[in-house]
């Protein structure tokens, strides 16, 4: 039992007693937390309005046996203007949903604590379409713990080339000698859709997808979900809340 420092993302919460709260938390050091935050419901609390969903807090807790304790949060990042606009609120649920799936407790991941920092930080600056950012984060996500979608090469033979066949179990494009029978190819734009949207660290380029090839995303994005919900084994409830064009 020891008191530590972490920075951390509050994935979501639930209510505990009258007055406390549970969180799950998205640490920087110690991957997935769940904690306590006493009297956080409490009027007048010191620290309950730095804990609300998507809020980026640097953190001091007493590590429990089963929940570890909240004493002190500091507002880094609130996100505050997510959690009033519905659809960039909806896109950040399904963020959060799906990290809480796939992040471990007690085991770091540097790469998905950038991750959903920077998607959560392209919901604040208000986008005119959320649901843009949670299909490149689908697949950036799923990438960030192993599972990379192909586009510029097969996804079984590793050929390089601009393949037409698009593959959710295989992992992305194959060529025609590894396309199994039946299997329908699709235009290169939504190939190239795919690619742009599993590319790190390209969020401001995604709106413009949207604008300029909205049948293509549109095909990219169903492919996102597909793929995500397939290779992470789950079906992720917020999707459909997600508000699309």
């Amino acid at each position: 039992m020891a008191n530590y420092r972490d920075q951390g993302i509050v994935l979501r919460t639930y209510k505990l007693g009258e007055t406390d709260r549970i969180l799950h938390l998205l640490t920087q050091g110690r991957g997935k937390v769940r904690a306590v935050a006493r009297g956080v419901r409490r009027p007048g609390s010191r620290f309950g309005g730095r804990l609300e969903a998507f809020s980026h807090v640097d953190l001091q807790l007493y590590e429990g046996r089963n929940l570890d304790t909240i004493t002190q949060a500091e507002l880094l990042a609130p996100h505050a203007r997510i959690r009033t606009d519905y659809a960039a609120s909806a896109a950040a649920s399904l963020m959060a949903e799906v990290v809480d799936h796939v992040a471990q407790e007690g085991e770091r991941d540097h790469a998905v604590f950038l991750l959903l920092r920077s998607g959560l930080q392209a919901l604040d600056a208000e986008p005119a379409d959320p649901a843009i950012f949670v299909d490149a984060f689908l697949l950036r996500l799923a990438s960030a713990v192993g599972f990379h979608v192909f586009t510029d090469a097969c996804a079984v033979c590793r050929t390089p080339g601009a393949h037409v066949f698009l593959s959710v179990k295989a992992g992305g494009a194959l060529c025609a000698d590894c396309a199994p029978t039946g299997t329908r190819a699709v235009d290169r734009p939504v190939i190239d859709a795919v690619a742009l949207l599993a590319r790190p660290g390209e969020w401001t380029v995604l709106p413009g997808l949207a604008r300029d090839q909205p049948a293509a995303r549109a095909t990219a994005a169903s492919y996102a979900r597909s793929f995500a919900e397939h290779h992470l084994d789950r079906r992720f409830r917020a999707y459909d809340a997600v508000p699309r064009p």
